[in-house]
């Protein structure tokens, strides 16, 4: 599937850039876990999430099309200095083994640490453990650029060279321009350690690059790209985070917005940012795994009582 080079870096890298696509045709970009997971004989990669990501696997569900981006090496396991874009198909099982728990717990300690132990830690971090499970990857093409901020010529690892012409897509019913606060997107993209824009190649599979972003203006961000960004106007997703040591100490701003001649014009926003404190992360991760799982119970029986009280067919 990839050489030694690439290999290392899809074993070592703390975390990945996932992008999904929407129904509208736009791409979700989001930063995930990939724990090391690939194999080289079946042509995989993986990475891991929460049954309280409802969205993210229903995306998933409807377009199995995805692509991930190793495009950092902060607080890994080492690897060269290549940015590599992984697309693929993924699926997974939404009510995984005992083994496969067993396995994320074993591969996630040795990016993340050991699990804190105790009668206490273990109920409340018992959702958020429990309700983990692994996307799996199969691999249609890997492409390498000589470093992650894409400089130089990319290298075709495995597959069919990138579209290089994206298709135009037909602009939104409620306009193109900026929904949210612009100036205050870009601040906060400003002070995030990378920036990263996702949109929907010519074969149906998302397409992510670093970027820059430049001043902005009413009309939206503008952003550039060594890699390059696409010409006329179609729906993209940008994600901006940095994060520390164990994921410790995290910061996302997730977008959805359009894209038009490298002006972005953002739609809607969503981010995070926690301390760079273990303990207080934990407890925020395990009462947001509570609170996700709960809303995926009520989401799920929701649409059960739909189904029921649909008529016959």
């Amino acid at each position: 599937m990839c050489d030694d080079k690439i290999d290392a870096i899809l074993a070592g890298d703390l975390t990945a850039a996932l992008g999904c696509v929407t129904g509208a045709g736009g791409v979700i970009v989001s930063a995930v876990a990939p724990i090391g997971l690939r194999n080289r004989e079946q042509g995989t990669v993986g990475f891991t999430t929460s049954l309280g990501f409802g969205r993210k696997l229903s995306r998933m569900r409807a377009n199995p099309r995805v692509a991930l981006a190793y495009h950092a090496r902060e607080h890994g396991l080492g690897g060269g200095p290549q940015y590599v874009l992984v697309q693929g198909t993924a699926s997974f099982d939404k009510e995984p083994s005992q083994q496969q728990a067993d396995e994320i717990t074993e591969r996630a300690t040795r990016y993340v640490g050991l699990p804190l132990r105790g009668p206490l830690w273990d109920r409340w971090m018992s959702t958020y453990y429990g309700s983990r499970l692994l996307v799996t990857i199969a691999v249609q093409r890997i492409v390498s650029w000589p470093d992650c901020e894409c400089t130089g010529e990319p290298t075709v690892v495995m597959g069919a060279p990138l579209p290089t012409d994206p298709p135009l897509q037909s602009p939104p019913r409620q306009g193109t321009g900026p929904r949210v606060d612009v100036t205050k997107a870009g601040k906060h993209l400003d002070r995030v350690s990378h920036r990263l824009l996702g949109y929907r190649g010519d074969d149906g599979y998302p397409i992510i690059v670093p970027v820059e972003i430049g001043k902005p203006s009413p009309a939206g961000l503008p952003l550039s790209s060594s890699a390059g960004v696409p010409t006329g106007g179609r729906r993209a997703g940008l994600l901006g985070h940095t994060y520390g040591r164990q994921l410790i100490g995290m910061e996302a701003r997730q977008y959805t917005g359009w894209l038009e001649d490298g002006v972005y014009a953002p739609h809607t926003a969503a981010g995070f940012a926690a301390p760079p404190l273990r303990v207080p992360v934990l407890l925020v991760n395990g009462l947001k795994a509570r609170q996700a799982l709960k809303r995926a119970d009520r989401s799920a029986a929701a649409v059960a009582h739909r189904s029921d009280d649909a008529p016959a067919s």
